[in-house]
């Protein structure tokens, strides 16, 4: 289970969930060109999403780059999320 942290910041970032021939999916993102990543399974690619976000922060923290202002909430913004829901 993922210990709780507190969150500083909350992303808007659009994904891109790709079915592979040889079976799972490919997520990228069109805002974030550097964010890729894979996954076996719908939900197993979800979940890595937040790892290769953390990546990207890390990629343009190093690189003294700022991040897309459409991506980011403001706070107090609302909020409206689609989600995956994969059925057997």
């Amino acid at each position: 289970m993922r210990k709780t942290k507190k969150i500083d910041s909350v992303y808007r970032i659009p994904l891109v969930f790709t079915p592979q021939p040889e079976g799972g999916y490919t997520v990228t993102c069109p805002a974030l060109p550097e964010l890729i990543t894979e996954g076996d399974t719908l939900e197993e690619a979800q979940e890595n999403v937040r790892d290769a976000f953390e990546a990207v922060l890390e990629i343009y923290a190093e690189q003294k780059r700022t991040l897309p202002s459409a991506i980011l909430l403001s706070p107090g913004e609302v909020v409206w999320s689609e989600a995956l829901v994969g059925t057997a």
